[in-house]
Order: C-alpha cells, then sequence, then structure tokens
C-alpha cells in the first residue's frame, strides 16, 4: 500500500515518516517529490484546520492517483484571540512568495511584534494539527494533536521551523526548536496527531 504525504515541507515529512514509518501498518510512504511530477498547491480556504486538512487530502488523492495524508497545523495565541490560527503559514503579509526561511522570519517577527507589552504569564498558545486521509474525493479517517505552550520573545533552538524557537514548553523547560527530533516528536502537536493516526491505520490495514 503506498499512501502520498501531501505537504511541499521537507522538514514535515520528515517529522511524519520518523513516526509512522515503523513497518507496523505495511504502507510505503510517498513524498511529492517522489511523483515525478509537479503538482500545483490548492487553494486553502478553510475556515478551520480541520477543513483545510480534508480539503488538501482530498485535492492531493485526485491529483497522485493514490491515498493522500495532509495535515493542516498552526499556532494559536490566546492573546491575540487564537491568530495566527489557520493563517499561520502566511501571517506577515505578502510573504507567500518568499523562500520558506524568509517566510518564518517575516511570520515570527510580525508575532512578536504583535505580543509587545503582553506580560509573559499571559501569552499562552498552542499548536494545533489536524490530519486527514483520503482517497480521492472520500475522507478515509482523521486524527488530531495539540500541544501547550508559552510565546516568548527572543528565539532560542535551530531545530524544526516556523514558531518553533519561539514556542516555549514550560514542563520541558525548552523551545520546539531545541528538542531532539525524538523529543519533538513524542509530545509535539503533528506527532501526537500521527501516533493517533497510525493506531487508526493498524485497524484500516488489518
Amino acid at each position: 500500500m503506498k499512501i502520498l504525504i501531501a505537504t511541499n515541507n521537507p522538514a514535515k515529512v520528515r517529522e511524519i515518516i520518523a513516526v509512522l514509518n515503523d513497518g507496523a501498518t505495511g504502507v510505503e510512504w510517498r513524498s511529492l517529490a517522489d511523483l515525478g511530477k509537479e503538482i500545483p498547491e490548492p487553494i486553502e480556504d478553510g475556515a478551520t484546520f480541520a477543513e483545510n486538512a480534508a480539503l488538501k487530502a482530498r485535492y492531493y488523492s485526485n491529483a497522485a492517483g493514490m491515498w493522500a495524508l495532509a495535515d493542516d497545523s498552526g499556532l494559536e495565541v490566546d492573546a491575540l484571540n487564537g491568530e495566527p490560527g489557520v493563517h499561520s503559514a502566511y501571517y506577515a503579509r505578502n510573504v507567500a512568495d518568499r523562500p520558506r526561511a524568509e517566510r518564518d522570519a517575516a511570520n515570527n517577527a510580525k508575532l512578536i511584534a504583535s505580543l509587545k507589552g503582553v506580560p509573559p504569564e499571559k501569552r499562552t498558545a498552542r499548536f494545533r494539527c489536524y490530519l486527514a486521509l483520503a482517497d480521492a474525493d472520500r475522507i478515509i479517517t482523521t486524527a488530531e494533536g495539540s500541544v501547550e505552550g508559552v510565546i516568548i520573545d527572543a528565539p532560542r533552538g535551530t531545530g524544526g521551523f516556523g514558531y518553533d524557537p519561539h514556542f516555549f514548553i514550560p514542563e520541558m523547560g525548552k523551545t520546539t526548536a531545541e528538542l531532539s527530533s525524538p523529543e519533538k516528536n513524542q509530545i509535539s502537536h503533528r506527532g501526537r496527531a500521527l501516533r493517533d493516526l497510525k493506531s487508526r491505520l493498524r485497524r484500516l490495514m488489518f
């Protein structure tokens, strides 16, 4: 059984494979880069992470002709009324066409500027991840996960991507950018959603 990992983010592909590719489900995971053809990205116009994940899973499954796993994830900051939320990837304006590193830097700069003057105890936030597995237009199964933390001004760590350097997890004493890959996969929103998905896949396959 071959399943497409429907993301152009190589860091996400690595995280997903690290959790799911243990042979227990009998799945061969494929990335978009493995297809040998370019598939334009869909317009993500869902109002929620769940809607966007389902939209992407259906789109890529139809385009590639195989089951497709898509995620939609992002950061919710309580002091910003849940922003950036579904707009996490493009929180800063006019960053859609920039290289990923520049886009991340612009998004983080806007996040910290938006929280100027907000005290540490009111900077609570969470990462959320929703996963959807599709066969053409049919959603086969879904999963979700989240992790709580606080936003800090000064970035810490060189791992991860996106908002990771500013997302501090008090019980770990680290930002998600300071975690090792095994640590991050164990506690992250995506890691938790993927483990939920893995148990569902086992039931589907066997």
